[in-house]
């Protein structure tokens, strides 16, 4: 049974004439023939009697009318639907993203999009990097967004941006307003930080080993969840941290927070997708909002 098979049954059926169908159809009369002939054939019944030179439906094709017409109108809408998924008028898109990037960054990429594409149901699930890299990994996200490296041959990895790290003390911290620091004085600080597995963390700790100091014999008396637990914490006198620009940059500007005089990398934003699955033109069509900033 094909959909070209039912298309002409129902022809047929409602003119109850080959040749009228036919041209309806804009096919031949012997191959509207042969297509019903065909479709009695594999359903093993058959759907017209032939009385003279008329044709008229027998009880199977009376029952089997409304069928065909039901399967043939939910495959014109399955074919409207893939039409309207390519052209981004519906669809659904999963995002995963660290805490950084979806509390600092995504948001007026996600809002943007939403105002061009509303078709598009957006969601977004918050974790830390290693979480995002297996929701992706798993099919749970369609795209993550992290800044910690992630290694898994899985993963495709698209750079979207970039991030500065900042070492910050609260304003009364006895280093704010130092003009100069030392790498080594790194150890003489208690240390508020993001729990292991999040990008920040990794990338914190990255850095300390590449002023060779091992970041396991830091003095760190709190691990907190999320980022704005860390500032508050340090702001309100637990030590240091290094954290986002784009995290710390309010309580800087408002004098809560004293930035340190000792560089930490930048970081770079990556967006992860699966390398084995498709991509659909929703999730091209959300990175190219972000990547053109």
């Amino acid at each position: 049974m094909t959909f070209e098979q039912l298309r002409v049954f129902i022809a047929v059926a409602e003119r109850l004439h080959v040749t009228q169908a036919a041209a309806a159809l804009n096919m031949t009369q012997s191959a509207a023939s042969a297509a019903v002939q065909a479709l009695e054939s594999g359903l093993g019944t058959k759907l017209f009697n032939r009385v003279g030179r008329h044709i008229e439906l027998t009880e199977a094709g009376r029952v089997f009318l409304p069928e065909a017409r039901a399967v043939v109108k939910r495959l014109a809408q399955a074919g409207q639907t893939l039409a309207e998924l390519e052209g981004l008028e519906r669809g659904r898109l999963a995002l995963w993203a660290s805490q950084t990037i979806a509390g600092y960054f995504l948001p007026r990429f996600i809002a943007r999009f939403h105002e061009a594409r509303p078709g598009i149901e957006l969601s977004l699930v918050i974790d830390n990097t290693a979480g995002v890299a297996r929701a992706v990994a798993a099919g749970d996200a369609d795209i993550g967004f992290v800044e910690g490296d992630v290694e898994d041959p899985l993963l495709v990895r698209i750079d979207v941006g970039a991030d500065q790290l900042v070492l910050v003390v609260a304003a009364g911290h006895p280093y704010a307003g130092r003009k100069t620091m030392r790498p080594e004085e790194l150890g003489r600080l208690k240390w508020t930080l993001r729990e292991r597995g999040s990008g920040t963390r990794q990338i914190f700790e990255d850095a300390v080993r590449g002023f060779g100091i091992d970041p396991d014999a830091l003095d760190v008396t709190l691990e907190l969840p999320s980022n704005e637990a860390v500032r508050s914490a340090v702001e309100a006198g637990s030590g240091a941290t290094v954290i986002s620009r784009l995290v710390a940059d309010a309580k800087l500007r408002a004098g809560a927070l004293a930035a340190l005089p000792l560089a930490f990398p930048e970081r770079r934003f990556t967006a992860l997708r699966h390398g084995d699955r498709s991509r659909t033109r929703a999730e091209a069509a959300f990175l190219d909002f972000v990547r053109s900033g």
